[in-house]
Formats: structure tokens, C-alpha cells, sequence
């Protein structure tokens, strides 16, 4: 599996593109908030991966604020999905970004309301996969945590009866109520990315790898199974979250391609 990292709010800029270059980490995640995502040159995103070698692996899209975006509720779905499809279009024909990821909700998210949030995100995914389809990109839907939309993998399986063209972005600190396995199993040649990154099996806390309780060995034989050959893109911020204390400075691009030859010598 190739090295990726997600920007993760990191300054986008050349000198992102020459850390990943000079730790040899090879993709990445494009992934910011509304009003960065907005202002960002693709063209110019396009000239720092040709020049560096750092491929342009994929674009989070936007998923906050939940009362401006959330392709599930029903008031303001197809506006989220106008608002995505005009950045699938710039990122594609500007860059030639071809993984777009999707959460396919916001929270929190009744049970008396589940089903008419799942049809109406399943209503959005069709126009977003049928617009992907010709750029030649692919919408890959998130797993996520808590009352989302995707939160176990029979969700997820339902959630891609919206198009036979849909994919998955596996987050590894996403599943609370299953255990990886028999998602990934599920799921199959589904995934073609990933966010990776540990937690306490109590709540997401996007950890670095060794910091939470995954097995990451049986974690990668699993993914391996199933036929996976995309990224193994990291999504952990590089400043040091609350939930960490044991962390005392931000990490590095060093520190990503450390801590990957660190799993890969596990196996």
C-alpha cells in the first residue's frame, strides 16, 4: 500500500508538498473546512504534485457546518449536492482529483427520522456518483461514528444501493459498534481508500496508529484479504489533541512514514 496523509488543516502550500516529498509519503488527502476548501487553486495544487511527485490522491469534501451541509436532511440536500458537485468539477478539471469523499450525513440523527434521512442520502449519492461518472472520479461514502448515516457496515451496504458506481473511504476509528473484520469483509472490493488512524473504542479520536487499541496487524491482514491495494492515508492531526496528553509537540511528515514502516514491520 503506497503512504498517504491527509493535509489535515496543515497550511496548504509548495513546502506541504515538499515534506510529504522529502518523508516519502506519495498521496494526498486534500481536506479543509468550507471556506479554505472554497478558496483553494487547484491548478496551482496540480504544479506542486507534478514538480514534487505527491500524487493528488483524493479531496474530503466539506461536512460542517451540519445545518449548511448534510446530504441527508432533507431541506438543504440538493443544495449540498449542487454545492459538491461544483467542487468535484473544479478539483477534476483543475487537478484531475478523482476520489471524492463523502460523509453521508451530519449528526445527531433520531431514530424516528432514520429512514427518511437514509432515503434522502441515498437520493443525493445517485446524482453525486452519476456526476462523478463523467469526470471519471468516483464518490467514495465514509463510515461514521455515533447516530451518523454509515455508522456499522449494513448501513453502509444500504447506503450504496444508491449507485452501482459508489465506493468507500474505510476510517479506522469510525466503527464503535462492530468490529473491522466483518466490515471489511462485508464491504470487499468496496473500499478503495482509507483514513487511518486509532481510538479507545469508546469514541473516534483519530490517534496515531499504536496510540489506541486497534490491532493494526490483524487490521492490515484483513484489508489485504479483501483485495485492497489503495492508500494507507493517514487522518491524525499533526498538532497534538486534548485526548493525547502524552503527545507534547506536533508531529511531523517523519513521523507518519516512521510510524507506517512501524505497522508494515508488524505483519
Amino acid at each position: 500500500m503506497r503512504l498517504g496523509l491527509s493535509s489535515c488543516s496543515k497550511p496548504f502550500g509548495e513546502e506541504l508538498f515538499k515534506a510529504y516529498a522529502a518523508a516519502g509519503i506519495d498521496a494526498m488527502e486534500i481536506s479543509y473546512g468550507k471556506e479554505a476548501t472554497e478558496a483553494l487553486d487547484f491548478a496551482q495544487a496540480k504544479q506542486w504534485a507534478e514538480s514534487t511527485g505527491v500524487a493528488l490522491w483524493s479531496l474530503h469534501l466539506p461536512f460542517m457546518p451540519f445545518n449548511i451541509i448534510d446530504i441527508s436532511y432533507p431541506t438543504i440536500a440538493d443544495r449540498t449536492v449542487d454545492y459538491f458537485l461544483d467542487l468535484m468539477r473544479r478539483a477534476n478539471g483543475q487537478a484531475g482529483v478523482t476520489r471524492f469523499i463523502v460523509h453521508p450525513s451530519g449528526e445527531p440523527i433520531m431514530d424516528s427520522r432514520r429512514a427518511l434521512r437514509m432515503e434522502t442520502a441515498q437520493r443525493s449519492l445517485a446524482r453525486m456518483a452519476a456526476a462523478a461518472d463523467e469526470l471519471g472520479a468516483v464518490v467514495c461514502v465514509e463510515n461514521l461514528p455515533r447516530t451518523c448515516l454509515g455508522k456499522n457496515s449494513d448501513e453502509m451496504l444500504e447506503l450504496l444501493k444508491a449507485h452501482e458506481s459508489l465506493r468507500v473511504c474505510f476510517d479506522t476509528n469510525h466503527l464503535l459498534g462492530e468490529d473491522f473484520a466483518p466490515f471489511i469483509e462485508k464491504l470487499g472490493d468496496k473500499i478503495v481508500t482509507t483514513h487511518v488512524s486509532d481510538y479507545d473504542f469508546v469514541d473516534e479520536k483519530h490517534w496515531l496508529p499504536g496510540e489506541g487499541k486497534l490491532d493494526w496487524p490483524r487490521l492490515v491482514k484483513c484489508l489485504q484479504a479483501a483485495g485492497y491495494d489503495g492508500a494507507w492515508l493517514y487522518e491524525v492531526g499533526f498538532a497534538p489533541p486534548e485526548s493525547a496528553p502524552w503527545r507534547t509537540r506536533d508531529l511531523t511528515c517523519e513521523d507518519f512514514a516512521a510510524n507506517y514502516r512501524s505497522m508494515m514491520q508488524k505483519l
